[in-house]
């Protein structure tokens, strides 16, 4: 995972979490706007949610947020 991503992800949690608290959820589209302006990084998001972790489509903020910051 790239470190901007890493950044990006870690950054989205935090606010997310912050207002609405621990149980928010979030899928990998959180982390992008709703325009695909960036495919390259929308499929390494996809490739390290979907592939590697096998995650379900919405996960728990602070659950994300661990996953990232033990990269």
């Amino acid at each position: 995972m790239t470190v901007s991503l890493k950044h990006k992800i870690i950054d989205v949690c935090d606010k997310k979490i912050a207002q609405k608290g621990d149980a928010v959820g979030v899928s990998f589209y959180a982390f992008f706007k709703n325009k695909n302006d960036n495919p390259e990084l929308l499929m390494e998001a996809a490739t390290w949610w979907i592939k590697t972790h096998k995650l379900d489509h919405f996960e728990k903020a602070v659950k994300i947020k661990k996953l990232v910051e033990h990269l």
